[in-house]
C-alpha cells in the first residue's frame, strides 16, 4: 500500500486549475468541479466538459481569455489570478473573512495557500483546514455579506500541537481508509477461493470474464444507465482482484504501482481526455 508519507505528501502537493466548459453557457476556472460547477452552479459531470489544466495559475489564466474568446463567449475583464485576493482580517478575538457564509467555501477554495497573522500566530487556508473553518463560520451579526470563525478554536484544532495532534489525525484517516480497501479486497478473495475459482480457473477465463464485463459497462454508457454503470464497474474490479490473485500478484500492489506513475504524470486534457506530456 502507498506509505504515510507519500500520502501525506500528495495531499500537500500543488492544487490543480481546471478550466471547464458548460456548452451554450460559459468558459470559467476552478480549483473544484465538484464543488464549483456541480454543487453551486447545478451542472453535473456529464452537462460540462474540462478543455484544459493546469497547476500555473498564470497559464490557466491566459487560457481561459483565449478560449472564451475563441468560443465567442464574453471574455471576463479580469484574468482569473486577479480575481481572488481575499483580505482577512484577524483582531484579538476573530477573523473575518469578506464573504457571505453561503459563498464561502467557493472563494477559499480560490484561496488555498494563503495565510495572515493573528495573535496566535500565522494561520492558513489549506486542504487540512478548509472545512473546519467553513463548519465553524458564523455569519456577522454586523453584515450578512461577512462571516468570521474564533482564532481560538483554528488555534487549539490546527496550530497547538501539544493539545491536539492534527497530523495524527490524518495519518488515521488514511490507516482506517486503507484498512477498509485492505478488507474489501480480503471479501472479494475469499469468497472467490471458497467458490473453488483459484483452484480451477486462470488468469485467461478471468481476462474473458472481463471483456465480458466491459462490454456491459460500454452499454450501460451507450444507454446513460445509472443502475448497471455501477453494477458493471463493481463486477470489473471483482474481476480485476481475481485476476491479479491468479496472476501471481494482488490488486493493491497493481493499484499503487499505477499511481505511483501517474502522480508525477504531466498533461493536459484534449477533448475529454487527458494527455500525458511527452
Amino acid at each position: 500500500m502507498t506509505s504515510y508519507k507519500e500520502n501525506m505528501k500528495y495531499m500537500d502537493d500543488k492544487l490543480t486549475y481546471y478550466l471547464y466548459h458548460i456548452p451554450g453557457k460559459k468558459i470559467g476556472v476552478t480549483r473544484n468541479l465538484i464543488e464549483r460547477v456541480t454543487n453551486q452552479q447545478g451542472y453535473y459531470p456529464d452537462e460540462y466538459e474540462v478543455l484544459d489544466q493546469s497547476e500555473d495559475i498564470d497559464y490557466i489564466s491566459s487560457r481561459e481569455l483565449e478560449l472564451q474568446q475563441s468560443y465567442g463567449y464574453k471574455v471576463d475583464h479580469k484574468p482569473y489570478k486577479k480575481l481572488f485576493k481575499m483580505k482577512i482580517n484577524a483582531t484579538q478575538q476573530t477573523s473575518t473573512f469578506p464573504v457571505p457564509l453561503s459563498k464561502l467555501k467557493g472563494r477559499l477554495m480560490d484561496e488555498i495557500g494563503k495565510e495572515w497573522e493573528t495573535l496566535y500566530g500565522k494561520f492558513q487556508v489549506s486542504k487540512h483546514t478548509l472545512d473546519w473553518i467553513v463548519q465553524n463560520a458564523r455569519t456577522s451579526m454586523y453584515d450578512a455579506n461577512r462571516c468570521y470563525i474564533y482564532n481560538k478554536a483554528f488555534f487549539e484544532k490546527f496550530v497547538n500541537a501539544k493539545k491536539n495532534d492534527y497530523t495524527e489525525y490524518i495519518k488515521q484517516k488514511f490507516d482506517q481508509q486503507a484498512e477498509a480497501n485492505e478488507d474489501r479486497f480480503d471479501k472479494i478473495r475469499s469468497w472467490a477461493q471458497d467458490r473453488g475459482l483459484y483452484d480451477k480457473g486462470d488468469t485467461k477465463t478471468q481476462f474473458a470474464k472481463l471483456m465480458e464485463e466491459s462490454g456491459e459497462l460500454a452499454r450501460a454508457v451507450l444507454k446513460d444507465d445509472k443502475r448497471e454503470f455501477i453494477d458493471a464497474i463493481g463486477d470489473m474490479v471483482v474481476v480485476l482482484t481475481n485476476l491479479a490473485y491468479l496472476g501471481g500478484t494482488n490488486i493493491e500492489h497493481c493499484i499503487d504501482s499505477a499511481y505511483d506513475v501517474i502522480r508525477k504524470r504531466k498533461g493536459k486534457m484534449v477533448n475529454g481526455t487527458f494527455v500525458k506530456n511527452g
